[in-house]
């Protein structure tokens, strides 16, 4: 009877949800953790960033319909030369603060970091996930939490609003990184996606919550671009521009140097 008490406490702190806008003590909270370490701890002691989003007040934002209308954007040149950082310094920030990678969702409860599960929020919308898992380990979900507010907030401040990010994949296992070899290039064996470190972000499709308000998806994409490369410099990520299949592929870097790459 106490075992399987104890398996159904542990199921459920698996499954909690990373909600968005939460306290450091909250994340701590709502993650899972391996069975060899106390339960609800971090061998690596997570600790949230104090980062709230602040869409501005007073921001005229317009009403009624829009069709592709256009926005300010900086031109940070090309895409696949900005964003072309090394899988090979990828993985091994990925291997220093990721999972083993696991052979299937029954795996995900034997980690040795803990795992935070991934749905839609205020934040993000997440994709029908094909080949992926929705598991972060915990500091890849809060740097996913603040491109998605960063980009919510850079938005506003232009006049915009009713976007968000899609996510368009997560923690993979290395039987769906060879699945998808089959149908996509960029997929390697040497995925950082195993890790549960590493998440894929859509530049040609955005949630809109209204589509009778429709903004240039190209201007959408450069804004995201935006976001992700003041934060790459901050040095708490690394992202590549993926063309074929539109999207930036991005890995936390926690700690990182801006000019460590």
């Amino acid at each position: 009877m106490r075992k399987l008490l104890f398996s159904i406490i542990f199921m459920g702190a698996l499954t909690a949800s990373f909600s968005c806008s939460r306290s450091a003590e909250e994340s701590a909270d709502s993650v899972a953790t391996a069975e060899h370490v106390n339960p609800l701890s971090d061998p690596l002691d997570f600790k949230a960033d104090d980062y709230r989003h602040s869409a501005p007040t007073g921001v005229n934002i317009p009403s009624g319909p829009r069709h592709n209308d256009r926005i300010y954007v900086k031109n940070l040149g090309n895409l696949r030369e900005v964003f072309l950082d090394s899988n090979k310094y990828q993985y091994a920030w990925a291997e220093r603060i990721g999972i083993e990678p696991i052979r299937g969702l029954n795996d995900a409860y034997r980690t040795r970091r803990p795992l935070v599960k991934i749905s839609d929020c205020e934040a993000y919308g997440v994709d029908n996930l094909t080949h992926s898992l929705p598991y972060l380990v915990p500091e890849a979900a809060q740097l996913l939490e603040r491109v998605g507010y960063d980009f919510i907030d850079t938005l506003a401040r232009r006049g915009v609003d009713g976007y968000k990010i899609k996510v368009t994949s997560l923690l993979r296992t290395p039987a769906t990184v060879k699945s998808l070899r089959r149908r996509n290039v960029n997929a390697t064996d040497s995925s950082t996606h195993q890790f549960g470190t590493t998440f894929d972000l859509s530049w040609s499709k955005f949630i809109c919550a209204d589509t009778t308000r429709t903004i240039h998806e190209g201007d959408l994409k450069n804004v995201l671009a935006e976001v992700l490369y003041n934060l790459r410099r901050q040095g708490k990520c690394m992202v590549v521009f993926e063309r074929k299949t539109c999207c930036f592929h991005i890995t936390v870097t926690p700690g990182r140097k801006p000019d460590e790459l």
